[in-house]
C-alpha cells in the first residue's frame, strides 16, 4: 500500500508541471477580444504572430501584459466613465495589462475607410449574452497622448446585443463614421448579462489622411499642368512669328534675290489674316517713274513745235 501511495505521488509530482504548462497555454477561463480590427492585447500576444515584435508590443509586454482574453472587471453595470479612470481605458485600470495604456503612435492598425461598411469580428471561447458598444475617438484625436473618455463621443457609434456566436467569434456589423482621418482608436465595451463581467478592447485604425489625399491631388494636378505644358509647347513653336523688315537692312541685290523667289505667306490661326507690309509698296513703286517719263516726253514735243514756228 506505502510503495503505491509513493509512486502515485512521483507520478503527480512529475505531472504536476507539465498540467501547470498546458493551463498557462490554454485559455482558462477564458473569454474574448477583437481581433478585427485587431486590438492591441491580441496583437501583442501569442496570437499576434509578427505584430507581436513590434517596437509597441514588446514595451507593452514589458511594462505588463496578461492573458489577451482576459481583460474584465466585475460589478461595472454600465458605469464605465466612473470606474475606469483616464489614462487607463485600454487595460481597464488592471494593473496586469498597464502595458496597453502607452500612449504612443507605432501600436499595430489596421487600414479602414471612412463612412465604409465595417464588420468586427471579436473571438470569444465561451459564450455569453450582453451588449457590445463601439466608440471610435473623435477628430483630433492624439495617439501620443494617454486616452480618456474626453476623447470619446458619449455614444457609440454601433451597439449589437446578444449576437450569436459562430466558430468562435462574435461578428458585429456596423457603418462607420465618414469624418475621420488619420489614426484613430476603436473602443470596445462588451457588457455581460450573463455574468457581471464588462470587457474593455482597444483596437489602433487607421484612416486615409486628407493631407494624403491633397498631397496625391496635388503631385496629379502637377503632372497635368507638366503635361498641358508640353502639349503647348509645339503648338506655340509651330506658329511663325512675323517680324517687320526694315529696307534699309537689305542691299538691293537682297531685294532682287527676295522677289525672284516665290512669296511664303506666313500661317497664323486659324480664321485669322496675316498681313505682308511689303506688298503696298511694291504694287505702287513703278507708277512713279512712269510719270516722270510721260512729262518728259510732252515737255520735248512742245519745245521741237516751238522751234519750228519761229523758223517760218
Amino acid at each position: 500500500m506505502t510503495a503505491h501511495r509513493t509512486a502515485a505521488r512521483v507520478v503527480l509530482a512529475g505531472t504536476a508541471p507539465l498540467l501547470l504548462a498546458v493551463g498557462a497555454a490554454g485559455p482558462a477561463a477564458a473569454h474574448g477580444a477583437p481581433t478585427d480590427p485587431v486590438s492591441r492585447v491580441v496583437a501583442c500576444s501569442a496570437e499576434g504572430g509578427q505584430r507581436a515584435q513590434s517596437a509597441a508590443c514588446r514595451a507593452a509586454v514589458a511594462s505588463g501584459v496578461a492573458a489577451f482574453d482576459n481583460l474584465r472587471l466585475a460589478g461595472v453595470a454600465g458605469r464605465d466613465r466612473q470606474v475606469v479612470p483616464d489614462g487607463k481605458l485600454c487595460s481597464g485600470g488592471l494593473a496586469a495589462y498597464r502595458g496597453l495604456d502607452l500612449a504612443r503612435a507605432d501600436w499595430p492598425s489596421t487600414r479602414l475607410t471612412a463612412g465604409a461598411d465595417l464588420t468586427l469580428t471579436y473571438r470569444s471561447t465561451i459564450p455569453h449574452t450582453g451588449t457590445f458598444k463601439l466608440f471610435l475617438t473623435k477628430d483630433g484625436y492624439d495617439p501620443t497622448k494617454p486616452l480618456t473618455w474626453s476623447d470619446l463621443p458619449s455614444r457609440p457609434f454601433a451597439t449589437a446585443t446578444d449576437p450569436a456566436l459562430v466558430n468562435g467569434a462574435y461578428r458585429i456589423s456596423a457603418k462607420l463614421p465618414s469624418d475621420r482621418t488619420g489614426r484613430h482608436l476603436l473602443y470596445t465595451i462588451w457588457q455581460n448579462t450573463s455574468t457581471p463581467d464588462t470587457y474593455y478592447s482597444c483596437s489602433d485604425v487607421v484612416f486615409p489622411g486628407a493631407k494624403d489625399n491633397a498631397r496625391s491631388a496635388g503631385s496629379t494636378a502637377s503632372a497635368g499642368s507638366a503635361a498641358r505644358g508640353r502639349a503647348e509647347s509645339p503648338a506655340k513653336s509651330a506658329t511663325p512669328e512675323t517680324t517687320p523688315t526694315r529696307a534699309s537692312s537689305k542691299s538691293p541685290a537682297d531685294v532682287a534675290s527676295t522677289s525672284a523667289q516665290p512669296s511664303r505667306t506666313p500661317t497664323g490661326a486659324p480664321g485669322e489674316a496675316v498681313s505682308s507690309p511689303a506688298s503696298d509698296k511694291d504694287d505702287r513703286a513703278p507708277a512713279l517713274p512712269l510719270i516722270a517719263g510721260g512729262a518728259a516726253g510732252l515737255l520735248i514735243t512742245a519745245g521741237a513745235a516751238y522751234t519750228l514756228r519761229r523758223r517760218r
